[in-house]
């Protein structure tokens, strides 16, 4: 099985790239962010709860987000694999996952982190909130934060598999179909 942590700060083109891995290996994509703004939509308990941590930028507690996550695996009868987007945020999240996977007899084959710089990055998602609407990236005060909160809490989960050796960079910047060759490549050269 083929699970694949695609990893970048907000707007560095994960759920660009998630379909395009998702096509070529047959993977199923779990996006976190999806699947919360989902619940938001449908204004389910959940989505509510979520919303009031993704409106001021934060994380969603990491007890909330593992239970959702577990409940997506477990709809799917034998996966070629995952690739989770957005997922895990933080070492405990990490921890939990491989936690999960092991009790389903698999694990995290590598972690490709798509790397962006900051100004590209805030360019990106002003750009994302006039085609798509998404109003967390139209702030720029909430994009500043979104930043803040990946490099302080969610970049440290690149040492998690570093230790593992399963830690790939992936320069982030170029044409779409550039960055999707070394993704290709990476996972080439790895599977």
């Amino acid at each position: 099985m083929l699970n694949i942590v695609l990893f970048g700060p907000p707007g560095s083109g994960k759920g660009t790239q998630s379909e395009r891995l998702t096509g070529k290996y047959n993977l199923v994509h779990l996006s976190t962010g999806d699947i919360f703004r989902s619940n938001i939509k449908e204004e389910t308990e959940l989505g509510k709860l979520a919303q009031s941590y993704m409106s001021k930028g934060q994380l969603v507690p990491d007890s909330l987000t593992i239970d959702l996550l577990r409940s997506e695996v477990l709809k799917y009868e034998n996966p070629k694999g995952f690739i989770f987007d957005g997922f895990p945020r933080t070492n405990a999240q990490a921890k939990a996952l491989d936690d999960f996977l092991s009790s389903q007899n698999t694990s995290i084959t590598l972690m490709l982190a798509l790397e962006v710089g900051e100004d590209e990055l805030k360019m990106r998602l002003l750009k994302r909130s006039e085609v798509s609407g998404r109003v967390d990236d139209a702030d720029p005060a909430i994009i500043e934060n979104r930043i803040r909160v990946y490099n302080n809490e969610t970049a440290p989960v690149k040492d998690y598999y570093s230790q593992q050796g399963k830690f790939i960079p992936i320069d982030g910047i170029g044409a779409i179909d550039d960055i999707t060759s070394r993704l290709f490549s990476a996972i080439d050269a790895k599977n």
